[in-house]
C-alpha cells in the first residue's frame, strides 16, 4: 500500500452528511447556486476566474493561550499578531460573499478565545446553511458552557488538536497545555455529541518525531475519549516561512516506507470503533499538470482577523504573504496581484512561500 492510497481524511458526520449541507446550502442560495454552476463550468485553474471563491477560511481570533512547538504562533509577543474579528465584521464577510458554499472558522489562533461571538459567527454561518467547521485545542470547552455552546451551535464539524496520548508528551508538543484538562474536556464534548447522536467531533494529529511511537496509543486513546473519528497529519509545513520549513522539517517523520504501520491504524481504530484517516498531504502538489496543482488559488481565500487576505491555512498569516495588500478584502479576489500569483503557479513558477507544499 502507498501512502496517498490510505484512507484520507473526510467529514466527521461523513460524505453523505457533507454533500446533503451542500444541496441545502445550493436550494437555499440562488447565488450560491449560479456561482457554483460557473465554477464547474469553468477549467477551475484560471488565472482570471469567471467564478467567486466557494469556500473561504476566516480567522476569528490570531492569538492563542499554546505555543505549540511546531507553530509559528510561540514566536509572537504573548501569542498574539493582530486584534479579534468582531461578529459585525464577520457578518460583512459572509454578506459580501452570498455565493460562499462552505468555511472553516479558525486560522492561527484558538477560537474559543473569542467567547460567545464565536458562536454567533456559526449560527449566522448555519442560517445562510453555509457548512461550517472549526479547529480547537479544547482547553477552553469546560468554560461558560462552551461544550453546549459548541455542539448546539449546529457547526459541521470541530476538529480537537490532540498531539500526544501521554502527558508528558501532549504537554511538551502542545506547550501551555495541561493534557488532563484536555482530555477530560475531550471525553465530556464527544459525551453530550454522542447522547444527542450529532458526533461531529474529530481529533486530529500532527505525526512528529516527538509522538510518533504513541501512534497506536493515540488511537486508543481517541476511542476512550468518546471520537468516532481521526485523522493522522503526516506532514508538517512551516508557515511559508524558511526558517520554520527547516525546523519543522527536522520534526518530521519520514513515513515513506511505513505505510504497513499507518494501515494498521486504520485496522486498530476499525476494532475500537474509530473511523482512522489521514490528511491529504501524504502526496505533495506538483506542476505536472494544471490538476495537480493546488487548489487554494483557484477555489478558495483565507481572511484573517484584522480582514486582509492570505493566500491559505498553510500561509495564515498575511504579514508573511498578503494577496491584495492594502485592498478591502472583497476586491482581492479579481486583483491584478490574485491574477499575478494565480499564473506564476500556471506557469509552474511556484512563488517561495508556496515551495514547500510541491514535491
Amino acid at each position: 500500500m502507498e501512502l496517498q492510497d490510505l484512507p484520507l481524511a473526510s467529514p466527521a458526520l461523513g460524505m453523505e452528511y457533507y454533500e446533503s449541507v451542500r444541496k441545502s446550502r445550493l436550494d437555499f442560495s440562488e447565488q450560491a447556486r449560479e456561482n457554483y454552476r460557473k465554477f464547474i463550468d469553468a477549467s477551475k485553474r484560471e488565472a482570471v476566474p469567471s467564478y467567486r471563491p466557494i469556500k473561504m477560511d476566516i480567522e476569528p481570533v490570531s492569538r492563542c493561550n499554546f505555543r505549540c512547538q511546531m507553530c509559528v504562533v510561540s514566536t509572537w509577543d504573548k501569542g498574539k499578531r493582530a486584534d479579534d474579528l468582531s461578529f459585525e465584521h464577520f457578518k460583512e464577510i459572509l454578506d459580501s460573499e452570498p455565493q460562499l458554499l462552505e468555511i472553516k472558522l479558525q486560522g492561527l489562533g484558538e477560537p474559543l478565545m473569542v467567547g460567545d461571538s464565536l458562536f454567533a459567527m456559526i449560527l449566522y454561518a448555519r442560517s445562510q446553511r453555509i457548512w461550517v467547521r472549526t479547529t480547537t485545542n479544547a482547553s477552553l470547552l469546560h468554560k461558560n458552557n462552551n461544550t453546549r455552546k459548541l455542539v448546539d451551535s449546529g457547526i459541521c464539524e470541530v476538529q480537537v488538536s490532540i498531539d500526544g496520548s501521554k502527558a508528558e508528551t501532549m504537554e511538551g508538543i502542545r506547550q501551555g497545555s495541561k493534557a488532563s484538562r484536555v482530555f477530560k474536556n475531550c471525553e465530556e464534548l464527544n459525551n453530550y455529541a454522542n447522547s444527542i447522536e450529532y458526533p461531529v467531533t474529530k481529533m486530529w494529529t500532527v505525526v512528529q518525531k516527538d509522538n510518533f511511537y504513541e501512534l497506536e496509543d493515540l488511537v486508543s486513546l481517541a476511542s476512550r475519549l468518546g471520537f468516532k473519528s481521526q485523522c493522522f497529519s503526516l506532514d508538517l509545513h512551516g508557515w511559508g516561512i524558511e526558517d520554520w520549513v527547516s525546523l519543522n522539517n527536522r520534526k518530521t517523520v519520514d513515513t515513506s516506507e511505513l505505510s504497513q504501520r499507518l494501515k494498521n491504524l486504520v485496522n486498530i481504530g476499525r476494532q475500537l470503533g474509530v473511523r482512522v484517516e489521514f490528511w491529504k498531504n501524504v502526496k505533495k502538489y506538483s506542476i505536472e499538470s494544471t490538476k495537480t496543482l493546488c487548489d487554494w488559488p483557484f477555489e478558495r481565500l483565507m481572511v484573517s482577523s484584522d480582514m486582509r487576505v492570505t493566500p491559505c491555512c498553510m500561509i495564515s498569516n498575511p504579514d508573511v504573504l498578503e494577496i491584495g495588500k492594502g485592498l478591502p478584502y472583497k476586491e482581492v479576489w479579481d486583483s491584478e496581484s490574485f491574477i499575478k500569483f494565480r499564473e506564476s503557479h500556471l506557469s509552474g513558477l511556484i512563488p517561495k512561500a508556496c515551495a514547500n507544499c510541491y514535491e
